[in-house]
Protein backbone atom coordinates (compact mmCIF):
# COMPACT_ATOMS: atom_id res chain seq x y z
CA UNK A 1 0.00 0.00 0.00
CA UNK A 2 2.29 2.78 -1.11
CA UNK A 3 0.29 5.01 -3.45
CA UNK A 4 -2.93 6.98 -3.01
CA UNK A 5 -6.03 6.08 -4.97
CA UNK A 6 -7.59 2.66 -5.16
CA UNK A 7 -4.84 0.84 -3.28
CA UNK A 8 -6.36 -0.43 -0.09
CA UNK A 9 -6.76 -3.19 2.44
CA UNK A 10 -10.29 -4.52 1.77
CA UNK A 11 -11.18 -4.82 5.46
CA UNK A 12 -10.83 -2.73 8.60
CA UNK A 13 -7.80 -3.44 10.79
CA UNK A 14 -6.32 -2.34 14.08
CA UNK A 15 -3.51 0.19 13.71
CA UNK A 16 -0.53 -1.59 15.26
CA UNK A 17 1.79 1.42 15.26
CA UNK A 18 2.22 4.89 13.79
CA UNK A 19 5.04 7.38 13.29
CA UNK A 20 8.04 7.75 10.99
CA UNK A 21 5.63 9.09 8.38
CA UNK A 22 3.29 6.11 8.27
CA UNK A 23 1.31 3.29 9.87
CA UNK A 24 1.45 -0.47 10.43
CA UNK A 25 -1.79 -2.47 10.19
CA UNK A 26 -3.01 -5.81 8.88
CA UNK A 27 0.56 -7.15 8.46
CA UNK A 28 1.33 -4.17 6.19
CA UNK A 29 3.51 -1.12 6.51
CA UNK A 30 2.28 2.06 4.80
CA UNK A 31 4.05 5.37 4.38
CA UNK A 32 1.68 8.34 4.26
CA UNK A 33 -1.81 9.15 5.46
CA UNK A 34 -4.73 6.70 5.49
CA UNK A 35 -8.52 6.65 5.48
CA UNK A 36 -9.92 3.89 7.68
CA UNK A 37 -13.54 2.81 7.16
CA UNK A 38 -15.73 -0.15 8.14
CA UNK A 39 -15.09 -1.65 4.67
CA UNK A 40 -11.34 -1.10 4.37
CA UNK A 41 -8.30 1.13 4.66
CA UNK A 42 -7.16 3.38 1.80
CA UNK A 43 -4.00 5.37 1.13
CA UNK A 44 -4.84 9.07 0.81
CA UNK A 45 -2.74 12.05 -0.33
CA UNK A 46 -3.36 14.70 2.38
CA UNK A 47 -0.35 15.52 4.54
CA UNK A 48 -2.26 18.01 6.72
CA UNK A 49 -5.84 18.16 7.98
CA UNK A 50 -6.41 21.32 5.91
CA UNK A 51 -5.72 19.23 2.80
CA UNK A 52 -8.54 16.74 3.47
CA UNK A 53 -10.67 17.08 0.36
CA UNK A 54 -13.90 16.09 -1.29
CA UNK A 55 -12.56 12.69 -2.38
CA UNK A 56 -11.91 11.61 1.22
CA UNK A 57 -15.20 13.01 2.55
CA UNK A 58 -17.21 11.51 -0.33
CA UNK A 59 -15.70 8.09 0.43
CA UNK A 60 -16.67 8.46 4.11
CA UNK A 61 -20.25 9.40 3.19
CA UNK A 62 -20.56 6.53 0.70
CA UNK A 63 -19.08 3.86 2.99
CA UNK A 64 -21.03 0.63 3.43
CA UNK A 65 -21.70 -0.11 6.19
CA UNK A 66 -22.30 3.55 6.91
CA UNK A 67 -20.08 5.55 9.25
CA UNK A 68 -21.71 7.09 12.32
CA UNK A 69 -18.58 8.60 13.88
CA UNK A 70 -15.58 10.09 11.99
CA UNK A 71 -12.27 10.69 13.72
CA UNK A 72 -9.78 13.09 12.19
CA UNK A 73 -6.24 12.45 13.38
CA UNK A 74 -4.82 15.82 12.40
CA UNK A 75 -1.14 15.26 13.11
CA UNK A 76 0.62 16.54 16.21
CA UNK A 77 -2.03 19.13 17.18
CA UNK A 78 -5.84 18.99 17.04
CA UNK A 79 -7.48 20.75 14.11
CA UNK A 80 -10.71 22.74 14.43
CA UNK A 81 -13.19 21.09 12.06
CA UNK A 82 -14.62 23.78 9.76
CA UNK A 83 -18.36 24.28 10.30
CA UNK A 84 -19.25 23.58 6.62
CA UNK A 85 -17.55 20.17 6.85
CA UNK A 86 -19.17 19.43 10.21
CA UNK A 87 -22.61 20.40 8.80
CA UNK A 88 -22.14 18.29 5.65
CA UNK A 89 -21.26 15.21 7.68
CA UNK A 90 -24.12 15.88 10.12
CA UNK A 91 -26.56 15.82 7.16
CA UNK A 92 -25.50 12.21 6.64
CA UNK A 93 -25.79 11.29 10.32
CA UNK A 94 -22.02 11.38 10.91
CA UNK A 95 -20.53 12.97 14.03
CA UNK A 96 -16.97 14.26 13.49
CA UNK A 97 -14.24 14.82 16.06
CA UNK A 98 -10.70 16.10 15.51
CA UNK A 99 -7.76 15.15 17.71
CA UNK A 100 -4.08 14.34 17.40
CA UNK A 101 -3.18 11.37 15.21
CA UNK A 102 -2.07 9.37 18.25
CA UNK A 103 -5.37 9.91 20.05
CA UNK A 104 -7.30 9.09 16.87
CA UNK A 105 -5.37 5.83 16.39
CA UNK A 106 -6.14 4.75 19.96
CA UNK A 107 -9.81 5.73 19.62
CA UNK A 108 -10.12 3.97 16.22
CA UNK A 109 -8.72 0.77 17.71
CA UNK A 110 -11.05 0.91 20.71
CA UNK A 111 -14.18 1.63 18.66
CA UNK A 112 -13.25 -1.00 16.06
CA UNK A 113 -12.95 -3.66 18.80
CA UNK A 114 -16.39 -2.54 20.04
CA UNK A 115 -17.69 -3.11 16.48
CA UNK A 116 -18.79 0.51 16.12
CA UNK A 117 -19.32 2.03 12.68
CA UNK A 118 -16.34 4.35 12.86
CA UNK A 119 -14.15 5.99 10.26
CA UNK A 120 -10.84 7.77 10.63
CA UNK A 121 -8.78 10.12 8.51
CA UNK A 122 -5.28 9.67 9.90
CA UNK A 123 -2.61 12.16 8.90
CA UNK A 124 0.86 10.59 9.06
CA UNK A 125 3.32 12.00 11.61
CA UNK A 126 7.10 11.69 11.94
Amino acid sequence: MSDAGDRHLPRPALIESYGDGGFRFGDLSHRGSVLCLPNGIWAIPPTTADAIGEAEIDRVIAAEPSVEYLLIGAGMVPWPVPEPLRARLRQHGIVVESMTTGAAVRTWNLLLVERRRVGAVLIAVD
